[in-house]
């Protein structure tokens, strides 16, 4: 059999289960059979308040799952879903496409994705209706492993057939009243400091929770370097912290504590419980 009727046999099957329980997992064993991958989630964004995890199965060696904790808080620093829901990008992606060349260095990726069990992921961004979209994550568990450009091409051939049957599946998704709390969170991710910082050390921790090392901080507010240290000096002096892991953790408790208001700095409640 050709590498075309094996695929056109596994839509096929695909297409059989649409509408039914069985949709979304025949999708992933296909799209995961293209890409030789080993694992695949899918997370709907705008489904309900928060993002809602449609598929996902316990990893080897894995006795809890850490989605729980991503979608509390650490999904909006997602590369993924960045690009979506922030530059509205749609198509297929690797996450070296995506994340900063220090990605790896940061501390989302140090205290979240390092603990998810994907070495790497190609993700299916797909666009369901003008305030919704999900993210069909490919990953590759074995450690060191990473995906190749042409694992991603194989997945764009199919980008067009994926999108439209997962329009025509999650029909009731469009229908759905949209949600406004993930825009009140991305609000506040925005005035995450701005009660004690100025405007450009508030900017500097976004893109520091972001992952983007010094280089790149200062290319993107279009600073020097050096006022890059100062700008992330003065910052941590007045947040009484000294580490990009602090920096995160703040980040996640002042969440905790957000009173829900996106214009509202998440510090505020999180200071006057503490």
């Amino acid at each position: 059999m050709s590498r075309l009727e094996a695929t056109t046999a596994a839509f096929a099957q695909t297409i059989d289960k649409l509408g039914t329980d069985e949709f979304v997992p025949t999708l992933a064993d296909t799209l995961c059979q293209l890409a030789t991958a080993d694992d695949a989630t899918v997370i709907v964004y705008g489904q309900e308040e928060m993002p809602s995890v449609v598929f996902a199965r316990p990893l080897k060696g894995k006795y809890e799952s850490t989605l729980s904790t991503y979608l509390t808080g650490p999904f909006l620093l997602d590369p993924f879903y960045r690009a979506a829901a922030y530059d509205q990008q749609f198509g297929v992606f690797r996450l070296a496409d995506l994340a900063p060349s220090s990605f790896r260095l940061s501390e989302y990726y140090k205290n979240w994705y390092r603990t998810c069990g994907y070495e790497d992921e190609c993700g299916l961004l797909i666009k369901l209706s003008e305030d919704n979209f999900l993210n069909i994550s490919i990953g590759l568990t074995d450690a060191g492993a990473r995906f190749k450009k042409k694992h991603a091409r194989a997945l764009s051939e199919v980008y067009e057939i994926t999108s439209a049957l997962c329009r025509k599946h999650f029909d009731d998704i469009l229908k759905a009243k949209v949600p406004t709390l993930r825009e009140r969170m991305h609000r506040s991710l925005a005035a995450f400091g701005a009660s004690m910082l100025t405007k450009r050390e508030r900017q500097t921790v976004e893109l520091v929770l972001l992952g983007h090392n010094t280089r790149l901080i200062a290319e993107k507010l279009g600073i020097s370097v050096e006022t890059v240290k100062l700008h992330r000096k003065h910052a941590y002096a007045k947040l009484d912290i000294s580490s990009q892991a602090e920096l995160f953790f703040l980040f996640m408790e002042a969440l905790s504590h957000w009173s829900g208001d996106p214009d509202t700095d998440p510090l505020i409640a999180y200071m006057g419980n503490n």
